[in-house]
């Protein structure tokens, strides 16, 4: 079963409150934190992700991008990420597809709902990202932990030893 998350970025921006204070100041890094978080997302569920930003933030983009192997659009002129979202959700509808939409916009929430979407809250998706990141720091932990064992079989002692001559120390 393929699944799918559909993002509405600038919602999502407003409604978390580290994105939204950095908003204030520097837009484009906002969008990038964002896009950096949904890549992590991706990476860690499985879940394809497609980021939707809308133009009139942007002027004049309609353009697709794929950073971080998810993908990222910018409506066109005059299109709202609400317009493309349900567009989207309409062209990609399959027995074999979930879809998810993360917005908190109410309205939007009702229409994909309507549409055969599940709805996902910027609140949900912010407390699920937390999740992930917890997940993903006791993996790269485990990873340093199992890496740094030695396949001989040596006390500890000798092992700190061994690590000061490696270092050049004595």
């Amino acid at each position: 079963m393929r699944k799918v998350l559909l993002v509405d970025g600038y919602n999502i921006i407003g409604d978390w409150p580290e994105l939204k204070a950095l908003q204030t100041s520097d837009l484009e890094s906002a969008r990038d934190q964002l896009i950096e978080k949904m890549a992590e997302y991706q990476a860690y569920t499985g879940v394809e992700v497609t980021v939707i930003f809308d133009a009139h933030m942007v002027p004049g983009l309609g353009k697709k991008y794929n950073n971080y192997a998810l993908n990222i659009i910018y409506t066109r002129e005059k299109e709202t990420a609400d317009e493309r979202i349900e567009k989207l959700v309409k062209e990609w509808k399959r027995v074999d597809t979930q879809i998810y939409v993360a917005t908190s916009d109410f309205v939007e929430q009702r229409v994909i709902f309507a549409s055969g979407a599940y709805r996902k809250s910027a609140r949900e998706l912010r407390t699920e990202m937390k999740q992930i990141e917890r997940g993903i720091e006791k993996e790269v932990k485990k990873t340093k932990k199992a890496t740094a064992k030695t396949k001989l079989p040596i006390t500890e002692e000798m092992a700190e030893i061994f690590e000061k001559w490696r270092r050049g120390q004595r």
